[in-house]
């Protein structure tokens, strides 16, 4: 029985977590699959939920942690030797970096026979200084070099691994798409826009524009405010901004909607008539996203971004910064719309365009529902990846 040992950063919200999960769960017979991961940073929001749903624990290496420290790496490194001393798999299958760079290591150093890394995204960009991404990308490269194959969730993220910034040879990568269960944001979905929009005191006839995600600069919230602003100074229609996450950045961007004249609310004090408001994590994201209108996401650089899967799940039409693997998980001018990064009025006018037309926002969500069942369902993803792991064995066989 061939055994795999899934390594990922941490059990936070977003793809990783459900991908590693997915695959965890249902990755079919006779494989054996244990998941190991690193823990949260300060402010995450857990994803512990998910593994319970699916059956399924994780085992914590309490030392894996996203930020670099070489105390904790090293003792991280040593955990996860002694994990595949004693688990001995013959796939390691890492997601994200810092699980990458330390389970490639690990998996080299105790010679398992197939190595497979997933980018999550990536931060050759957006994220640090360029002495400091210069150092990413050639770590990248070496631990590349020794991976049986590297997984892009996206076209476009294929091609920047392989000819932007050089990782690898574009015969090592494979595209495989995240895969989720879309079923919550295709059923029940007229009692739950009821239910989240009067818990909320939105107003029926109010146009809701959702953006999801933690409030970190990577995300760039203060485009999507700065938009909003204008498009609420145009609009005839009333709209209502609600933003669903939390970080570190709450406290700054709750100041930029006042500086914005934007009255926000939030569950604590909740106002009426509150132009943003700020509802912190929820658990179940298919709520909110029914409540919705318009589903915004103003990031300087995403992966394959879970919120415009789910949102197109959800039937909604999307718009979003042109950046990393977008327009290769919504279909542009077809079930959304993308805008150039760092400019709030393209992204105004392109949310003012559906406000103005609910026929155009009806034609954009059924589309964006029927490539987003087609695309992104878990069991695709369980399916493609038990092939790569097929044929990576096979090779290693012969």
């Amino acid at each position: 029985m061939p055994k795999v040992l899934r390594i990922i950063n941490r059990l936070n919200i977003g793809g990783p977590t459900y991908n590693a999960a997915y695959l965890t769960a249902h990755l079919p017979q006779p494989y054996e699959t244990r998941l190991l991961s690193g823990q949260l940073a300060t402010g995450e929001e857990s994803s512990q939920h998910v593994l319970e749903e699916l059956g399924i624990e994780a085992h914590y290496l309490p030392h894996m942690q996203r930020e670099l420290s070489p105390g904790l790496d090293v003792r991280a490194y040593r955990q996860l030797k002694q994990a595949l001393i004693t688990y001995h798999p013959d796939i390691v299958h890492t997601h994200a970096a810092k699980a990458g760079m330390l389970g490639r290591l690990a998996a080299m150093n105790q010679h398992v026979p197939v190595i497979i890394h997933t980018f999550h995204g990536h931060v050759f960009h957006s994220y640090f200084s360029p002495a400091k991404t210069r150092l990413f990308i050639q770590i990248e490269r070496f631990l590349a070099s020794l991976s049986s194959a590297i997984i892009a969730l996206s076209p476009l993220q294929a091609y920047e691994l392989t000819e932007v910034f050089n990782i690898c040879k574009p015969e090592k990568i494979r595209i495989i798409p995240n895969g989720f269960d879309l079923s919550p944001f295709e059923t029940q979905q007229p009692e739950k826009r009821q239910a989240f929009r009067s818990s909320w005191g939105i107003a029926e006839e109010a146009l809701v524009i959702g953006l999801i995600g933690r409030m970190a600069p990577i995300k760039n919230h203060a485009l999507f405010l700065e938009a909003f602003a204008h498009l609420k100074a145009r609009s005839t229609q009333p709209v209502v901004a609600v933003l669903v996450g939390d970080g570190e950045l709450r406290p700054s961007l709750e100041a930029l909607c006042h500086s914005l004249n934007l009255k926000t609310g939030q569950a604590e004090r909740l106002q009426p008539g509150a132009d943003v408001l700020f509802t912190s994590w929820i658990r179940d994201v298919s709520a909110p996203i029914a409540g919705m209108d318009i589903v915004a996401m103003s990031s300087l650089n995403e992966g394959n971004p879970v919120a415009l899967v789910e949102a197109q799940a959800a039937a909604k039409p999307c718009v979003s910064t042109d950046v990393g693997g977008v327009r290769d998980t919504l279909l542009p001018d077809v079930s959304g719309y993308v805008v150039p990064s760092g400019q709030p009025r393209p992204l105004a006018e392109a949310l003012l365009g559906l406000v103005n037309d609910a026929p155009l926002r009806q034609q954009m969500g059924q589309q964006g529902r029927q490539f987003a069942q087609l695309r992104f369902s878990y069991q695709r993803l369980v399916q493609d990846m038990h092939a790569l792991y097929e044929a990576e064995l096979r090779k290693h066989r012969h």
